[in-house]
């Protein structure tokens, strides 16, 4: 589904991301973990086009991602509260958002009503524009938002954070439904382990812009992952 080749990113002279190959199948959850300056929100950029690459390319569906447009229609994310319209209420983004992905207002309405649960009473119908949301709800907009139009492909940047622990379950349950019951190819980034081998049948390490890990979630993951953080890992 979303094939990596040669992909590079040097700022200044200074290389900070360099991935020779990375294959992502469709209907997978894919988690993507490093510390601050690993590279991961560099990857997702590239990934939604939001900045050239040095070298190589990126494909999502056979598409080049940095020439054509065409993957646009099947693929959704939400980065950060730069995504959303802050002087918009939730309903009118929401349906801004559908318009765009040829979803009537039926249709975004019946999507909407399946996260109530997720909103917690403080999202619809509160007569408050996006700007003025808190972050953890703007952050629950843009999720929502990003899930509009069935798309095939949904990446997240950070999706825990911000969130309070009872939404943090909600959402982890979205992202496996997501993955397991529609078969839509789920990108996730986090500093939560514990959440991201939650919710990620595998699990890539970024560390200076490369992968030095590329793991098959299984029940010693989290602990592997900790070791390698706290520099306890065996070499």
């Amino acid at each position: 589904m979303i094939t990596t080749s040669n992909l590079s990113k040097t700022y200044n002279g200074v290389t900070v991301l360099n991935i020779e190959n990375l294959d992502i199948p469709k209907g997978q959850s894919f988690g993507l973990v490093g510390n601050n300056g690993a590279g991961k929100t560099t990857y997702f950029s590239l990934l939604l086009d939001l900045i050239q690459p040095s070298t190589g390319h990126i494909k999502n569906n056979d598409v080049l991602v940095n020439e054509s447009e065409d993957w646009k229609p099947f693929t959704s994310a939400f980065i950060d509260e730069t995504f959303l319209i802050g002087y918009l209420t939730p309903e009118e983004y929401f349906y801004f958002i559908g318009e765009l992905r040829n979803q009537t207002k039926e249709q975004v309405d019946t999507l909407l009503a399946q996260f109530e649960d997720f909103f917690h009473g403080e999202i619809l119908n509160k007569k408050k524009y996006l700007r003025d949301l808190s972050k953890g709800n703007q952050k629950k907009a843009g999720i929502v938002a990003a899930l509009i139009g069935n798309p095939e492909v949904i990446i997240l940047d950070e999706p825990f954070a911000n969130l309070d622990p009872t939404t943090q379950i909600r959402l982890k349950g979205i992202i496996k439904d997501l993955a397991q019951t529609k078969g839509v190819t789920v990108l996730v980034s986090s500093h939560d382990l514990m959440h991201v081998t939650d919710v990620c049948e595998r699990i890539v390490v970024l560390e200076k812009g490369q992968i030095v890990k590329d793991l098959a979630t299984n029940p010693a993951t989290l602990k592997e992952l900790e070791a390698h953080f706290s520099g306890t890992a065996e070499v």
